[in-house]
């Protein structure tokens, strides 16, 4: 199986940052595994309260988020450990995330809107 491929932090496009998070899936994954203090595997992330997401979808959008340059993705076994790099990317982009986590209502420790 080959590595996950993890761009560099100067690689980091805020086009793919926007596509990334235009999927309400995804910004529920990336705010949960945000929230974990370890970070956290595929499956681990795949119960989002209300539904369970599939394997192969989970799997897909886990490949959009760290091509994207949200997560770092490494190989530990058979699962892939997920950890999101808001630290970097708030150096780069300045509360983009914050901003968009928040739009969603998905800003860990933040109250749901419905």
């Amino acid at each position: 199986m080959a590595a996950a491929s993890n761009p560099g932090v100067a690689d980091i496009k805020p086009e793919a940052i926007l596509y990334a998070l235009s999927d309400p899936e995804r910004v529920a994954i990336y705010a949960k595994l945000a929230g974990a203090s370890s970070g956290g595997t595929c499956s681990a992330l795949a119960d989002l309260g209300d539904r369970v997401i599939p394997k192969s979808s989970l799997s897909n959008h886990f490949k959009v988020l760290r091509e994207s340059g949200l997560v770092l993705s490494e190989r530990q076994g058979v699962e892939m450990r997920n950890q999101t790099r808001c630290t970097e990317l708030d150096k780069r982009f300045p509360g983009l995330i914050r901003a968009i986590l928040t739009a969603y209502g998905q800003l860990p420790g933040q109250p749901k809107t419905d």
